[in-house]
């Protein structure tokens, strides 16, 4: 594992690049930190699911903020998606830290969801041959899927937005609607993730609190990267970006399986 400055320049470097690649799709990257956080830099469990939540945070303006610019803010489904995610995350929280000491088999869970969804918007056209009504989900369901994935996002960090953005888009709705209110769910469900594991951490023993060095310099290359991918989003043909969120849950899913498995 990495020691002293190096560490955080690989840290910093690392989420730049994810987020400039996850952004346009409306997803934070921290699905792909939360192992590269275990294995590389060698954040504890559970303190390594906070930190990603503190990333998440310092992350995400750039990127929401370039999408406000471009006139993108997700309108009524922001909305949707909070009413879920908020609640949600407060419980996967409780349930990581009192429930959860072992990921194993929510890393299977995780898998299961992560890849259907992923091959679902990987092999969907964009504009189908024939004009049809995008099956587009209903409010009540949405809010239900959001509290679901809050979860989920609590117990691991990851803010949902790697699993709402896969399933919304694939339900058709555009990714200029779906990434801002992903990302702005993410951002706002994080901050209350991490205020909950910072409670948590005063009456629990063992690594809870968020590592705030690792969280704030990953936050930064996030940040930073995100406002990059963002800005790319409106220039670059909504096929490629479904293709690349579809072989980055693909992928993700594969990852977590293995972790499960092994």
């Amino acid at each position: 594992m990495l020691h002293g400055p190096l560490l955080y320049v690989v840290a910093l470097v690392a989420a730049f690049v994810v987020a400039a690649v996850a952004s346009p799709a409306g997803v934070s990257g921290a699905v792909l930190l939360l192992p590269f956080q275990v294995r590389v830099l060698g954040t504890p469990s559970p303190a390594v699911t906070p930190t990603n939540l503190l990333y998440n945070v310092v992350a995400t303006p750039g990127a929401i903020y370039r999408y406000f610019k471009n006139g993108q803010r997700g309108g009524d489904l922001t909305r949707l998606l909070l009413i879920g995610t908020i609640p949600g995350v407060v419980v996967g929280s409780i349930v990581r830290v009192t429930l959860l000491p072992s990921p194993r088999a929510f890393d299977a869970v995780i898998a299961i969801v992560l890849i259907p969804l992923g091959a679902s918007v990987l092999l969907s056209p964009v504009k189908p041959k024939e004009p049809r009504t995008p099956r587009v989900m209903s409010s009540a369901v949405v809010a239900v899927v959001s509290a679901v994935v809050g979860v989920v996002g609590g117990i691991y960090g990851i803010g949902g937005g790697s699993i709402l953005a896969p399933l919304l888009v694939s339900s058709g709705r555009p990714v200029s609607e779906v990434a801002p209110a992903t990302l702005t769910s993410t951002f706002l469900t994080s901050i209350a993730g991490v205020v909950t594991f910072a409670v948590l951490a005063s009456s629990q023993r063992g690594s809870v609190a968020p590592d705030w060095g690792i969280g704030l310099v990953l936050g930064a290359g996030g940040l930073a990267g995100g406002y990059v991918g963002a800005r790319m989003q409106p220039h670059l043909p909504e096929l490629l970006i479904r293709r690349v969120l579809g072989v980055l849950v693909i992928l993700i899913g594969i990852r977590y399986a293995w972790v499960a498995a092994g």
